[in-house]
């Protein structure tokens, strides 16, 4: 008979090390971390790429509309011939003319003088924003060889494997968590109170938690604890039952087994709005950099999370 965990005992799974080595955790954790990081820089770099195209396109008809500006005055200039300040003004008839011939040429050179600083002044910015946009790409292909890097880290962690994985093309979508203007993540410690114990969690894992719940997954849901590695110490993970009444010492089946696998899809389909590190579920972990990939626990449900859906935030 299946053993069913109640009361106080059904607060976690007895899991402090969530089934690997505290080597194995901080190397996963690294890769995937490493790889948010490069991966929001390189969605960065993409927008301003796109944001100085739009630029370069402007500068561009300004560049062209004043050259064609200064085109016509030098067409001007070569139809009527070049006449030297001293020729003009000596033609003058009288006082008057001289006065207003003086004038004339004193527009005209302001002229002649604000389309040449027009002209120069768009060939700068064009220059510029070309460059620009060549230091964006050179930052997309530098974050690029990051993200690969990342990619190898965690698999070599993991050693060579490849898993089906849990997804679903009909997961709700989450609200997204807050960023930065930048769209990096914010730094949260563990100041807001966790719905599922007495202790603290961060504002990160409390909006996973509620959109989790807003999206249908309401069974017992466990997400600080004090002792033991990982991020369950520090406010940023949670771990779902699969079961209806709390963790249970058995490996989920049937209904909880679907529970566990939807709610594993809908984290993953979800990463990048909510902020999620990695989910491990069915002796599979999903990281951002890797996708799903067998992940070996220690033998209990707990450890192979067979029973539960281990959640780890930024």
């Amino acid at each position: 008979m299946a053993c069913v965990v109640v009361g106080p005992a059904a607060a976690a799974p007895n899991t402090d090390d969530e089934g690997a080595s505290k080597t194995l955790r901080a190397q996963l954790e690294a890769a995937a971390k490493g790889h948010i990081e490069a991966k929001n820089k390189l969605d960065s770099s993409k927008k301003r790429q796109l944001e100085l195209g739009l630029q370069l396109r402007k500068v561009e008809e300004d560049l062209t509309a004043v050259t064609g500006e200064v085109a016509v005055l030098a067409a001007q200039s070569y139809r009527v011939g070049r006449l030297t300040p001293v020729t003009m003004l000596l033609n003058s008839s009288s006082r008057d003319d001289f006065l207003e011939r003086a004038a004339t040429l004193d527009l005209l050179a302001q002229r002649d003088g604000r389309a040449m600083r027009r002209l120069t002044d768009a060939r700068e910015e064009h220059r510029r924003t070309k460059a620009a946009i060549d230091n964006e790409i050179r930052e997309q292909e530098k974050q690029v060889a990051i993200l690969a890097k990342r990619k190898q880290d965690a698999e070599r962690a993991l050693g060579i494997g490849t898993a089906g994985g849990f997804v679903s093309a009909d997961s709700p979508l989450a609200r997204p968590a807050p960023r930065n203007p930048d769209g990096s993540w914010p730094k949260e410690r563990c100041i807001v109170d966790d719905p599922t114990t007495s202790g603290c969690i961060t504002a990160r894992t409390l909006h996973a938690y509620n959109q989790s719940r807003a999206a249908g997954f309401k069974r017992h849901t466990s997400c600080k604890r004090s002792g033991g590695g990982g991020e369950h110490p520090l406010g940023r993970a949670c771990d779902f039952s699969a079961a209806s009444g709390g963790f249970e010492n058995r490996d989920a089946t049937g209904g909880d087994r679907t529970y566990g696998n939807n709610l594993a899809a809908f984290l993953v389909k979800n990463a990048s709005r909510l902020g999620v590190l990695y989910v491990i579920w069915y002796r599979q972990i999903w990281l951002p950099n890797t996708g799903w990939r067998p992940y070996s626990g220690s033998g209990s449900p707990a450890a192979t999370h067979t029973n539960h859906v281990h959640l780890s935030m930024v």
